[in-house]
């Protein structure tokens, strides 16, 4: 299986900024809902609360492929909620499990440090397995 063609996973570590949580939320809500309609190709995408720090939050997204993380990154929606946050939250930070397309990891690798955005890319290993119902 190419690379481009194989699920991986997102893991979005925000922390908020003080008095902001519930607007914070409200955007985190309203995104949500967008990308669960318009967005087939996100198998999972969820906002957690950090159990030992209420301004903390994780967005965990699955993405069937490298084609449906850049459908992401370039919905407007999504990219409104890239800008609003700029002015609510104190940080983002991007992590990557799986494999990607080197040329997908270069664009994201430009994009998130022009943005100023922390990017760790946890590039799988030989250990490991994707069942083909989710592959396809």
């Amino acid at each position: 299986m190419n690379p481009e063609e194989k699920p991986f996973v997102l893991i979005a570590r925000v922390t908020v900024n003080p008095g902001k949580i519930e607007e914070y939320l409200d955007l985190a809500a309203t995104t949500d809902k967008v990308v669960e309609d318009t967005e087939p190709d996100m198998l999972f995408h969820n906002f957690d609360a950090d159990p030992s720090d209420s301004h903390k939050f994780t967005w965990t997204e699955l993405y069937r492929n490298d084609a449906a993380l850049l459908n992401h990154l370039n919905n407007p929606p999504v990219q409104e909620y890239v800008q609003k946050h700029m002015e609510i939250a104190e940080s983002l930070e991007v992590e990557i499990y799986g494999t990607l397309s080197e040329e997908t990891f270069n664009f994201l690798t430009d994009a998130w440090n022009e943005a100023g955005i922390p990017f760790k890319y946890f590039k799988t290993t030989r250990v490991g397995f994707v069942r083909d119902c989710i592959a396809k």
